[in-house]
């Protein structure tokens, strides 16, 4: 088979599998429907920590959930979502929400899309709670 044949059923085919997966609507950026589904995804990264109060987003992307031991952040990656409380994170409010900068390794970074309102009321909470976790 000539060379230019195989790489156009390659390209092909994998345009074919993105077509597929996208139609599937798994593609689709995972949200959180109600804040109970925010608390259980909150519960399998800290089972030994309960969520308190859980303020979803208004686009539901990401939910803010207080805990005994500060607030936390729940957010989708994937089709699945993670969890990280945000002791030591700093928050900066942007034109569009919150850069957030976390003292953890594995996730030092986030970008939140947030309303005015929200993104000055979790600012106030998270800068409330700046003291790291090994300073306590």
């Amino acid at each position: 088979m000539p060379l230019h044949w195989l790489i156009l059923l390659v390209v092909g085919g994998i345009a074919a599998i993105v077509a597929l997966v996208h139609r599937s609507g798994l593609s689709t950026p995972k949200r959180f429907d109600t804040e109970d589904e925010a608390r259980a995804a909150w519960a399998r990264e800290f089972p030994e920590l309960p969520a308190g109060t859980v303020t979803l987003t208004r686009k539901r992307a990401a939910a803010l959930v207080m805990t005994p031991e500060g607030p936390g952040l729940v957010w989708p990656m994937g089709s699945d979502s993670t969890a990280r409380l945000l002791r030591g994170a700093r928050a900066k409010p942007t034109a569009t929400g919150l850069d957030l900068t976390l003292p953890d390794p594995t996730a030092p970074g986030l970008r939140l899309v947030l309303t005015q309102d929200e993104t000055t009321a979790w600012t106030r909470v998270i800068q409330a709670n700046k003291e790291p976790a090994h300073a306590r």
